[in-house]
């Protein structure tokens, strides 16, 4: 058999190497998109009856609310809106309105007793590393500097106690703005904002995780011993310690740590707003105590405990996170899991207001831009005539 010279085999070698290159690693053809998520259906199986904000049921044939309107300030329960939405005025400086004081500063995880910083990303690994198995994240040492921007009342005293609203993920240019308007209107009380910045990435075994998806207290106690101080220290601000003066917000993962802020530490929190709360299978490390995440507050904790002091305002959208991931364990679909929150907080006599949202995502800035205001009004009914310092 005639042998084939080095030009005659180039060509199959040039094939052959080529077919190699994924498991060389060269880069693959890109995953697919995960599909966007389906509208779920505001009258489907487990979902609470809806009243439609705006509308009476004569004027319409169809679920919706009127664009703009948002649920009664004073009223529990769980409201439809959308699916068109109108930003609030609030949103819109107000001449003649004074406007609260913006601050920020930094914080480093090496100052920190409670998070030194983690990450799910191997050393030399990819910064969108998926780890192979959910349930056993292996996690590895990662610093963060996190900003905290805190917004001080116009006319605030130094040395009074203020009420305060933390907000996860922060900083949120709409809050300073929505608050200089509601606390000029006598609709919420003078507080001060702090927006604390998580530790960064998603997910389990990531610092945002750990903060955040959590089930404990230890996200509050960071909040607490290493936040708190450092804003009073630096800006002259007293942070009250009454729980009526106290609120937590937070979209997503934030949202549950909002919510656990206040269910495990109910003599600091009473008051909390969610938007797309993560009440789903999602906490990192595994506890046994609590083995299904944030799945568990509605599945177990809030049906099997007596009800604590907590007023919560809830958002979820018909096209939310719908997430099967590699768990398949069916705890991940985020409608399902606000719906059953509303259901569990009714059954146990909660006040609550659960607002339904047609044709909005996950955490919907067109939402948030609509609702906010009236949200922290709601949140804050009964401060005034109950609290003390």
């Amino acid at each position: 058999m005639k042998t084939k010279s080095p030009l005659e085999i180039l060509p199959y070698l040039v094939c052959l190497i080529s077919a190699a290159l994924p498991t060389l690693g060269h880069a693959a053809d890109p995953a697919p998109a995960r599909p966007s998520p389906p509208a779920r259906s505001p009258i489907a199986p487990g979902t609470p009856a809806l009243t439609p904000v705006g509308i009476k049921p004569a004027e319409s044939s169809a679920m919706r609310g009127a664009p703009g309107m948002n649920p009664p300030v004073d009223a529990d329960g769980d409201f439809l809106i959308g699916p068109d939405y109108v930003p609030a005025p609030e949103l819109t400086p107000v001449e003649g309105v004074a406007k609260g004081r913006i601050e920020t500063f930094t914080m480093d995880s090496a100052d920190s007793k409670i998070y030194p910083g983690i990450t799910k990303v191997p050393p030399g690994g990819p910064a969108d590393y998926r780890p192979p198995d959910l349930t056993k994240v292996q996690v590895y040492p990662k610093p963060y500097t996190r900003t905290v921007t805190v917004y001080i009342p116009a006319g605030y005293i130094a040395g009074t106690p203020a009420p305060v609203v933390v907000l996860q993920d922060g900083p949120d240019k709409n809050l300073p703005l929505v608050l200089d308007n509601l606390i000029a209107q006598h609709r919420v009380p003078a507080m001060v904002a702090v927006m604390i910045q998580n530790g960064g990435g998603d997910a389990q075994g990531s610092q945002r995780g750990l903060e955040y998806d959590t089930m404990s207290g230890r996200y509050a106690d960071f909040v607490e011993t290493e936040v708190f101080p450092r804003v009073e220290k630096n800006y002259g601000v007293t942070i009250s310690k009454n729980p009526e003066a106290r609120a937590a917000i937070g979209i997503s993962s934030g949202g549950v740590a909002a919510f656990s802020m206040a269910w495990y530490h109910p003599e600091l929190y009473h008051r909390v707003i969610t938007y797309s709360g993560t009440y789903v299978n999602q906490a990192s490390p595994f506890n046994p105590d609590t083995p299904h995440g944030g799945w568990e507050y509605h599945e177990h904790l809030i049906p099997q405990n007596p009800p604590k002091p907590i007023r919560l305002w809830l958002q979820v959208g018909d096209r939310d996170l719908l997430n099967p991931n590699s768990l398949r364990d069916g705890m991940h679909d985020w409608v399902e899991a606000n719906n059953r929150m509303a259901t569990a907080l009714k059954a146990k006599g909660y006040h609550y207001q659960y607002v339904y949202c047609l044709n909005s995502g996950h955490g919907d800035a067109k939402v948030r831009a609509q609702t906010l205001p009236e949200a922290l009004e709601w949140v804050w009914q009964g401060y005034a005539a109950k609290t003390t310092h």
